[in-house]
């Protein structure tokens, strides 16, 4: 992955919040790229900063200061507009618990990329991609919890967009269907080549990503590249 061109770099980012007259630094002074097509592991536990940094990175929070420069262009200090187009045409996300709209059908729930994106990919073929043709007419109620979040990634992914960030995506779901739910996300990077990023406290998934960025109260600790990641099969969960 090395030789592949960088599309995010973050360079002295902090994020400040007011907290009884003092400032609480969530991310203190980050730094640190990402390359195109990446599966990236962002490490550590609660309270680290890991949802914040993913926050920022999706522009759905502001840095106080410092660059966050995505495809070319420095995302700090956009306005909100600019924010909504950023978002709609750079970033999906995949969260813990699946957001689906429930009295839509999973084709449906996907379907609504299209008003947001110029450049979707259509809802049928992202669904198989995730191995849900079978499903794609039937409700949310009907789906189970990992038919449910990979139809949330399916959602995501048919935007098109640069990244996919993904908030403890399988923290909802037993551990043989997180297996399933995170082979879907590998798969996005190595056959789509998609940006992935996954916040997580489980280090076992350090072994399968391109990269791991370690963190622990709002700094950035370590980042590791991995020059032969293991599949999610070949891990011991």
């Amino acid at each position: 992955m090395s030789q592949s061109k960088k599309i995010i770099s973050l360079k002295n980012v902090t994020r400040a919040y007011g907290v009884g007259g003092r400032a609480v630094k969530a991310v203190d002074g980050v730094s640190f790229s990402i390359c195109e097509g990446e599966f990236v592991v962002i490490l550590g536990p609660s309270g680290a900063g890991k949802s914040t940094l993913l926050n920022l990175l999706g522009g759905m929070d502001f840095a106080t200061s410092g660059e966050i420069v995505v495809d070319g262009k420095n995302i700090v200090g956009l306005s909100d507009g600019k924010l909504t187009e950023y978002r709609a045409e750079h970033v999906g996300f995949v969260f813990q618990f699946y957001n689906l709209i429930p009295t839509l059908t999973a084709a449906e729930n996907v379907a609504l990329t299209k008003k947001l994106v110029r450049n979707p990919i259509d809802a049928g073929e992202i669904l198989a991609a995730v191995g849900l043709s079978d499903h794609a007419n039937q409700f949310p109620a009907q789906l189970s919890g990992g038919e449910q979040q990979r139809v949330s990634i399916a959602r995501a992914a048919a935007k098109n967009p640069t990244m996919l960030l993904c908030d403890e995506p399988t923290g909802a779901l037993d551990s043989e269907t997180g297996v399933i739910v995170l082979e879907m996300l590998w798969q996005m990077s190595r056959e789509r080549g998609k940006t992935v990023i996954i916040v997580t406290h489980n280090a076992a998934l350090a072994d399968t990503a391109d990269r791991v960025i370690r963190m622990k109260n709002g700094k950035i600790t370590g980042v590791t590249e991995n020059p032969a990641p293991k599949s999610m099969r070949e891990v011991s969960w």
